[in-house]
């Protein structure tokens, strides 16, 4: 009953790219009329793409949005990415140790997660299954499924046979919906109070703080898996 496929998020499980994000997003919303801190960014929009905040914040707000805001979010980003961004502590050594088959599924686009990940070991230890949800597929981001089902098709593994490691609540619901385990992680910097409970009750059967954690963590999947 070992898992025969592992799925990493890339944004706030690999690399520390989630609050970078928040703190250009709430800028540009707090400048266009919709005052919000980067805290609130990641606790409510975590996981989703640029242009999927927007379009909810429009929403909600009745305030227009430009669409100049996502070529806007799209520069500053790249200058962040490229100056600021840390890998998460754990994260290379964790995975390169790692004995089951492994890929990313993210929203992000290739492009971006090929120059977040190339800055250390990780892109090496992924290639070529680096996923896009955007470019693959179907190419609906999370929370859709899809990109999840996709990468399990890749590796033609059945889906409940697939473990994710997600740190947002829509990534988890788009890897339960697949019908995968989920494994949430809370080790990014954007974390917030009761991240961990947000991401039990979106269908994570548990939650890690740390990557050291993880060969445990599905170790022990794997034998409740067994058990029942």
């Amino acid at each position: 009953m070992e898992p025969q496929l592992i799925i990493f998020d890339c944004d706030g499980v690999l690399v520390d790219s989630e609050f970078l994000a928040a703190e250009v997003e709430s800028q540009l919303l707090t400048q266009s009329g919709y005052p919000i801190d980067p805290e609130t960014i990641a606790e409510r929009f975590a996981g989703l793409t640029w242009t999927d905040i927007l379009l909810q914040v429009e929403k909600e707000s009745g305030i227009p949005i430009s669409a100049s805001l996502i070529e806007e979010s799209a520069r500053q980003m790249d200058y962040k990415l490229r100056n600021e961004l840390n890998v998460i502590e754990g994260a290379e050594q964790i995975i390169a140790g790692l004995k089951y088959p492994k890929c990313i599924a993210s929203n992000s686009i290739s492009s971006s997660l090929k120059m977040m990940l190339e800055q250390s070991t990780l892109y090496e230890l992924f290639s070529p299954h680096i996923f896009s949800a955007r470019e693959v597929g179907t190419q609906k981001p999370k929370p859709a499924p899809d990109v999840y089902l996709f990468a399990a098709k890749q590796f033609n593994v059945n889906p409940a046979n697939a473990i994710v490691i997600e740190d947002s609540t829509h990534g988890v619901h788009a890897a339960h919906t697949a019908g995968m385990r989920v494994i949430g992680f809370t080790g990014g910097s954007h974390t917030y109070p009761g991240h961990a409970d947000k991401l039990t009750d979106a269908g994570a059967e548990t939650v890690i703080s740390r990557h050291k954690d993880l060969p445990a963590t599905i170790e022990a999947m794997s034998i409740w898996s067994e058990a029942v």
